[in-house]
């Protein structure tokens, strides 16, 4: 059995590209689909400091990972279906996103060993909940 909707979970580094890579290998010998999805950070708790200056954050973050998921789709040399960016927790938002659009395999990194605390947390609250398989790929 082969997987023919891909999620790709990504974040804004050059790393990433690796993991939109693996999802392309996958999912080519099916014809399948890849989607790409990235959780932001809540831009309010730095607005309140800065609101004046900063006007719509959320906007302006939101453009900038748009761009950068446009650029990992012009690499992958290869259609890709859905990009979308969340807010909130990360294993409810994955979990939401593959139901809707009926993912059978989620791809994620991790992305530094500084950050493998953090991530591992996401991961298994992910594993843990998911319906759907789920690939780790270390970077």
């Amino acid at each position: 059995m082969g997987y023919r909707n891909v999620l790709v979970a990504v974040a804004l580094s050059p790393e990433s590209q690796q993991l939109v890579d693996k999802a392309v290998s996958i999912v080519r010998p099916y014809d399948g689909r890849v989607s790409l999805i990235t959780l932001t950070t809540e831009p309010e708790m730095y607005s309140s400091y800065a609101a004046p200056m900063l006007g719509d954050l959320r906007s302006v973050l939101e453009e900038e990972v748009l761009l950068f998921m446009d650029q990992l789709a012009i690499n992958a040399d290869y259609p890709i279906e859905n990009r979308a960016v969340i807010h909130g927790e990360f294993a409810d938002s994955m979990g939401y996103f593959c139901q809707q659009h009926h993912i059978d395999l989620v791809i994620c990194g991790n992305h530094s060993t500084r950050l493998m605390n953090k991530f591992s947390c996401s991961a298994a609250r992910l594993i843990n909940t998911s319906t759907v398989d789920v690939l780790i790929v270390p970077l």
